[in-house]
């Protein structure tokens, strides 16, 4: 900043010189001083403590996620394929119009390396191009947060933080160049982040989030189900739950074990990733998932196969 004071101080003494009346410039040279500062802060860095953060949107597209504007792709149709059921239940729609907490979408997997953040992040920036819901993508992943390092955007305070009474909501609720899309960032780690997600607080919090948005999709990515008990404590709050499983991956064994250990919860949908077009109907010996998009006991759901590449 100093060089640029500086240059500025140079060129006021010029104009003096000249015997420019300065009143007449003071306009324009704000506008330029302004401009240039801009142009040397970071812009997630800048903007982060007011609540505003820029994404990289060619970055993001050239990463395989579906950024505003984007040509049309058989990517971005699975993708409408997949959040149609999603929002129709969370608005009262769908076959589950009666449930609880219905706009709050949980996000998981069995293990780790399935796809279910990629999955987080693509299903956000779909719903976000709807004309009429809005949506919160929560980072709720808190031992390995990676929404923001997906959107490269620096760690900052967030959910753990909001339980633990350090901050408001409001004051960690990121809005982004995506018009309807918000983001609310893990938090600071913290040692007993599984007995926070599991509190009063919690589900006080969870109980606001649901009534405070009704036109608001919510969007937790949230931990491997065999990995940490954390999702399974948030999937006992949610209104609707998709398990991603990697095709040919995941043997259907973990799937099912998977699965049983949220078998509590009224709605639980599965997400193919990384199919091949013949696999939809089932792949290799021990992988088999029927459509590869169903909820509850092996029942259909949608119509289709939401088989993402």
């Amino acid at each position: 900043m100093a060089s640029l004071i500086e240059q500025a101080a140079r060129r006021m003494e010029q104009l003096l010189a000249a015997g420019v009346d300065l009143q007449d410039l003071v306009p324009q040279a704000a506008v330029e001083a302004s401009a240039k500062a801009e142009k040397i802060i970071p812009a997630a860095s800048a903007n982060s403590s007011s609540g505003y953060v820029e994404l990289d949107l060619p970055s993001l597209a050239l990463q395989g996620f579906l950024v505003p504007g984007a040509a049309r792709s058989q990517l971005a149709d699975q993708y409408r394929v997949i959040k149609r059921p999603l929002i129709d239940n969370a608005m009262g729609k769908g076959v589950a119009a009666s449930l609880r907490h219905s706009n709050l979408v949980m996000v998981t997997s069995a293990l780790a390396g399935e796809g279910k953040s990629f999955t987080s992040l693509n299903l956000a920036l779909s719903i976000a191009s709807e004309l009429d819901n809005r949506v919160l993508l929560v980072d709720a992943d808190v031992a390995r947060p990676s929404v923001l390092r997906m959107l490269g955007l620096p760690r900052g305070p967030g959910l753990l933080d909001v339980l633990e009474e350090r901050v408001t909501l409001s004051d960690v609720l990121l809005r982004t160049n995506v018009d309807k899309l918000t983001l609310l960032p893990s938090g600071t780690p913290h040692s007993r982040a599984t007995e926070l997600l599991a509190s009063d607080a919690m589900r006080g919090l969870l109980d606001e989030m649901a009534r405070r948005y009704p036109d608001r999709i919510i969007i937790f990515d949230s931990p491997p189900l065999l990995l940490t008990t954390e999702s399974r404590v948030l999937a006992s709050h949610m209104g609707q739950v998709v398990v991603v499983v990697h095709a040919e991956m995941t043997r259907q064994s973990v799937v099912q074990q998977a699965l049983a250990t949220i078998e509590s919860c009224p709605l639980k949908l599965m997400l193919l990733n990384q199919a091949s077009a013949n696999s939809a109907g089932g792949y290799g010996e021990g992988y088999g998932y029927g459509s590869g998009y169903g909820y509850g006991e092996g029942q259909s759901f949608g119509g289709a196969s939401a088989v993402v590449s």
